[in-house]
Parts: C-alpha cells; structure tokens; sequence
C-alpha cells in the first residue's frame, strides 16, 4: 500500500516509516507539517494517508482539518489520524463527515505495532477503525447528551442559569416565577440528570458541568472579592436544591 504520513514528532515520523517499509508498504512522503500535503498528496497518490490531530504552526487542529479536508476533496482517499489524547470533538467530526475509509488511534496503539498494522490493514479494506477509547468517550458523550434530551425547554432554561451561577433567588426573578417554581424545576434537573443527593452537596455544580459538556455557554467570570459570590441580593442554597 502506499502511505503518506503527516507527523510533526521527527522521531515517530520516521518510526512509523521504519515500521511500515519493514511490513512491504510503500511510504511515499514523510511531510512534518500540512503546508504541502494538497500538492504532495496529489503528486504521490498515495492510498492511504496518516496524520496527527495536532500540527505546527499552532499545534491545534491543523491535523484534523486537514484530514477532513481531505476526505471532502478526494473521498475515496482512506486516512487515518492519530493522537495523544482522545479528542471528542475532532473523533465525532471525522466519522460524521463524509469519504471513504478512515481510523482514528490514540498513538499509545503504535507502539503494539502488529495491532497498528493490522488497522492498517482493515483501513486498506474499507473499514473504518477505531481506538477502543474513542468510542467509549463517544458512547459517554452520547449518554451525556440522551439525558439532556429529558429536559423541558423550562428545564434547559434554568439549567443554563444554573450554570451562569444563579441563585434560586435570581432565577425566579429572571424568570418571573416564584422561587418555589424554580426549586422544583431544579429538583426536575437533578433528577432527569441522574444526580443523586450526596453529602458534598455539589449537585449543583455537576448539572452546571452537564450543561456546558452538552455545548451550552460558559459562565461569565465572577468578579474577584474577599470571599465566594452569590447573585446580588441572593442567599447561598442550601437543602433539596445543592
């Protein structure tokens, strides 16, 4: 098969070339950035190409677009991409985009390399390969976002000022309902959310997580003072709704 190989790390680069002209593939190019891989792609056709998620200049994403860029423009082109970490949101772009075969590894997977070479393998054969903790994030990440399906509108909405650092007091008057309504409508939250009651009482807090893991907004910072802040004129909660 011929390979072309997109790795900033010199020494996996060369590892990986090593690795697979040592298995009968032929490497067609050894690039330590994106910056000629349209070009070098279409001079060398290779029939598989490898990219880190992460590539200078920034070390960011250059990797992953590239990689979807690629899919896009040449979408009987496998690719495969590797990382150090699992990057959730990188994993679910690349295999809801459309192309042909695909893997996404963790780079701890190369060093077993008769594992590394038979994904190799069943990305030649049209497969798409995943590492075994990519898709246990993604099944976490689809758990996460099932529960928050549960939720009412007025549910989300509360949720979301919940996670802006609103008191029970400063909802209800955002919202223009007692404070009542709004214990309940936390009391909702807690439950659809799978949170139980706990001694530490942080309830509050792993909704306010839930919400921005699901994609919703950050909080505003807090302004800095002498000690912990609450909204103006709100008490600290306490009870059912911590």
């Amino acid at each position: 098969m011929r390979i072309l190989i997109c790795e900033d790390s010199a020494l996996l680069r060369e590892g990986l070339v090593r690795v697979l002209e040592d298995a009968g593939h032929e490497v067609v190019a050894a690039l330590p950035d994106a910056s000629h891989l349209d070009e070098t792609v279409d001079e060398t056709a290779p029939d598989l190409c490898i990219l880190d998620v992460r590539l200078p200049p920034t070390w960011v994403d250059e990797g992953i677009r590239a990689a979807l860029a690629l899919r896009a423009r040449l979408p009987e082109l496998a690719v495969l991409v590797l990382s150090q970490y699992v990057e959730e949101r990188y994993a679910a772009d690349l295999i809801s985009s459309s192309g042909g075969a695909l893997g996404y590894l963790l780079k701890d997977r190369v060093a077993d390399v008769t594992e590394f070479l038979e994904a190799i393998e069943r990305i030649a054969q049209g497969a798409t390969v995943l590492d075994p903790e990519v898709v246990a994030q993604l099944l976490s990440r689809r758990t996460r976002d099932e529960r928050m399906q549960r939720l009412t509108e007025r549910e989300s909405t509360v949720l979301a000022l919940i996670a802006e650092g609103r008191s029970n007091q400063a909802i209800a008057k955002t919202l223009h309902v007692s404070e009542g309504s709004v214990e309940k409508h936390i009391t909702a939250v807690f439950q659809k959310l799978d949170l139980e009651p706990d001694e530490s009482g942080n309830r509050r807090v792993l909704a306010a997580l839930a919400h921005l893991e699901h994609g919703g907004a950050a909080p505003a910072p807090a302004p800095r003072t002498g000690g912990p802040t609450t909204s103006r004129g709100s008490a600290p909660q306490t009870g059912a709704n911590r």
